[in-house]
């Protein structure tokens, strides 16, 4: 492919997406992304996701830049010497696909790719740990065209690298997602306790196990850290949003707002991808964006997903950011369809959960607010009227007026 083929320009804030697998891609690109970070079947540092074969990128490339997105590839493990032998082909084969960018950690996959894809942009993951504008700099005279920023840094922090590195440097840092309670993402708990190493994409997440003290001579016999009898989840980190101060994340410099969750679902990828894609087109059609404040009704969008509570991270010094109370997540709404078409005034939704007519949903479209609609009939493939759609994946067919496109969303709140 052509590199004029394969490259779009950076909008001067984007709104960039996680894709664990085509499903996700698919809701990310519907709902607004500029730009979609995905992994091969290799290499990539959540080995849990699907992730892309080399059919499966090339499709994934060509229907991102139909939609004038970007594709960036997460090459960010830390190979083992055994593994760098196939490492060359793979990068040959990304490049081959499309691929807009690279996403790196290693020195050493760093020279083997200006080595073997010179003409495929580098950004430098954030399990470099970019902490301080010389580090920038360097990965940058190495011939990073992006660095994706350490998520320790303040944005005082941030503010000072952007000005002491070449304006060509592009900055990207994480807005929203689960957060690591190691210093980016540089994990050894999981290796330790289970075998399975997070610096290779394996992470079995032991921050978020319940743990308590046990007395040498007394096996058996457990003894909470808190005052709580269950336990403490101690290292549990909460998620973090900053979907309220996107004027402060690009005054500091940020220009790639990176949305965390390769791992999580398509309706988790569609409802933040809306969320920030409506909150940045807000920001920047605002008439005065230094006194921005974005509709609470995007808000509210984060908090109808699954998460641990938020927080702000350390871009700032309010509140603490560990969710101590519990592992789990707060989980509000469940999504009971989504729409696969519309035929003579019928929506052709596919069941996900157990829904019944006279129930009121929310319907999720991209770019739009989203609005209440009750289900009056609900029917069969064949016509038949229905009293439940109980079976999952069943195709059902619900009177509707106005047009609705595929791929919107009909959720229930969950009481």
């Amino acid at each position: 492919m052509k590199e004029n083929d394969r490259a779009f320009p950076a909008p001067r804030l984007e709104v960039l997406s996680p894709a664990g697998d085509r499903e996700r891609l698919d809701a990310a690109l519907r709902y607004g992304a500029d730009a979609v970070y995905l992994a091969g079947e290799r290499f990539g540092m959540r080995a849990a996701p699907a992730n892309f074969t080399v059919t499966e990128l090339e499709e994934a490339v060509k229907a991102a830049h139909e939609k004038q997105a970007r594709v960036y590839l997460a090459c960010n493990t830390l190979p083992r010497n055994q593994e760098l032998a196939a490492l060359p082909s793979f990068l040959e084969r990304a490049e081959a696909a499309g691929i807009d960018a690279l996403i790196v950690s290693d020195l050493g996959v760093l020279r083997l790719a200006k080595r073997y894809v010179p003409g495929v942009e580098i950004h430098i993951s954030t399990q470099t740990g970019v902490v301080n504008y010389e580090t920038a700099r360097m990965c940058h005279e190495l011939g990073a065209s992006r660095v994706v920023l350490a998520r320790e840094m303040s944005l005082e922090e941030i503010a000072e690298l952007r000005a002491k590195t070449p304006k060509a440097l592009e900055i990207e840092a994480f807005v929203h997602g689960a957060m690591c309670v190691s210093f980016s993402g540089r994990c050894l708990l999981s290796g330790y306790l289970t075998g399975r190493d997070a610096n290779r994409g394996d992470c079995a997440q032991p921050c978020r196990w319940k743990y308590a003290l046990v007395e040498e001579t007394r096996p058996g016999a457990y003894y909470p850290i808190s005052e709580e009898s269950r336990g403490t989840y101690i290292m549990n980190a909460k998620d973090l949003c900053m979907i309220e101060h996107i004027p402060a994340l690009h005054k500091a410099g940020i220009t790639s707002l990176k949305i965390e969750g390769r791992a999580k679902s398509a309706h988790y990828v569609a409802v933040v991808t809306n969320a920030y894609r409506c909150a940045v087109d807000e920001y920047l059609a605002a008439p005065d964006p230094l006194c921005y404040a974005v509709s609470p009704w995007i808000v509210e969008e984060t908090r109808k997903i699954s998460y641990r509570g938020y927080s702000t991270g350390f871009y700032f010094d309010a509140e603490p950011g560990q969710a101590t109370e519990n592992g789990g997540y707060i989980r509000g709404y469940d999504v009971v369809a989504v729409v696969e078409g519309q035929e003579n005034g019928q929506l052709v939704v596919s069941q996900r959960n157990r829904f019944f007519p006279g129930e009121t949903v929310e319907i999720l479209a991209p770019h739009e607010k989203p609005e209440e609609f009750t289900i009056e009939e609900m029917f069969g493939e064949a016509g038949e009227p229905l009293s439940s759609a109980p079976h999952p994946m069943m195709t059902v067919r619900i009177p509707f007026s106005r047009p609705l496109g595929k791929g919107a969303i009909l959720r229930r709140r969950n009481d």
